[in-house]
């Protein structure tokens, strides 16, 4: 064929510019901070830890401002006279801790309802496999059954390979999708195997088997390690006990003996005035302090994650305020 005129390949060049750009455009507004600034709301709750990103600043913010606010109220004595200083500390932790588990906690919830549901569907996308299916067919078929939160992804599966993606590039999308370390194995397996032309029934036999037993033995971890939350739990609500006995009782019985002896002669054989709230200060940081870690210990052996401890810190921090605020 005859050449392009020059204007023509002017023309297409400039057009192909345009279009890589557009493409080098899009692929930067999928990744780092022009990402976040044109999905945040998705990015923040992508991952537990991104809300960070907005709980962190918003903490420092309340607690700076509640102790600035207070030492231009009352002035600088409000750090050793008022527990309300206190108080900002307590809310501006919890505002980091909260988000942050209860991300957590969905997100651990949704990887263990896929990967309890990743078994049996590689069994029975074997077993319609070995039936004589083809591997598009049977992932046909199996889009149809219910998985619980694993069948949208299975559904997506199949629309992709009937638009005529390959079944390898297919499953590698699938684990993509799902995000867990446990599908990634599973789908790396089965990719593999796929391409070194082996029989791809007995491959997904051993990918159902494989995730059957990681599952089960992370079960068997969870229920032999839950005892020791308990006891992580109840060791708290001892020390919890003893102080708040202390302090009613013990504390307080001193602390009237010691007003007493001072408008006496025997005020000066008397150990001298208790300053009462000064201790009842001192427990509270004790016991939140406590709890705050014992929480992070509980999330450690019980999930093997110290992040997974944080809805344990926050609940037992809760408790602490509240029991020596309203209580004690």
């Amino acid at each position: 064929p005859p050449p392009l005129p020059r204007n023509e390949l002017d023309s297409v060049e400039k057009e192909l510019n345009d279009i890589t750009g557009k493409l080098e455009a899009e692929r930067k507004s999928q990744e780092g901070m022009a990402r976040f600034l044109k999905h945040p709301l998705k990015v923040l709750v992508e991952k537990p830890e991104n809300i960070l990103i907005v709980c962190i600043p918003l903490s420092l913010i309340v607690f700076i401002g509640g102790f600035v606010s207070m030492v231009k109220m009352y002035g600088i004595q409000v750090l050793f006279n008022s527990t309300v200083i206190d108080d900002f500390a307590i809310l501006a932790i919890l505002i980091s801790i909260i988000p942050v588990s209860v991300l957590d906690f969905r997100e651990q919830t949704r990887v263990k309802n896929l990967e309890n549901a990743l078994p049996n569907f590689f069994r029975d996308l074997a077993g319609m496999n070995d039936s004589g299916m083809t591997l598009p067919n049977a992932v046909h078929l199996v889009a149809g059954a219910e998985y619980g939160t694993l069948t949208p992804h299975i559904r997506k599966l199949d629309n992709e390979m009937s638009w005529g993606v390959g079944f390898v590039e297919g499953m590698y999308r699938f684990g993509k999708g799902l995000g867990t370390p446990l599908a990634n194995r599973s789908v790396d397996l089965i990719a593999k195997a796929s391409k070194a032309g082996g029989d791809i029934s007995e491959v997904l036999r051993a990918a159902a088997n494989d995730t059957f037993e990681v599952v089960n033995l992370a079960q068997e971890r969870r229920n032999n390690m839950f005892i020791y939350v308990i006891i992580v739990i109840v060791s708290w609500a001892v020390f919890m006990f003893v102080i708040a006995v202390l302090v009613s009782s013990f504390l307080s019985t001193m602390a009237t003996a010691g007003t007493a002896a001072q408008m006496t002669a025997a005020s000066s054989k008397f150990m001298g005035r208790i300053d009462l709230p000064a201790y009842k200060r001192l427990f509270t940081h004790a016991a939140m302090i406590q709890g705050f870690f014992s929480g992070l210990c509980a999330g450690q052996m019980g999930e093997g994650r110290v992040v997974a401890g944080l809805k344990y810190s926050a609940i037992m921090l809760i408790i602490s305020w509240v029991v020596f605020r309203f209580f004690i």
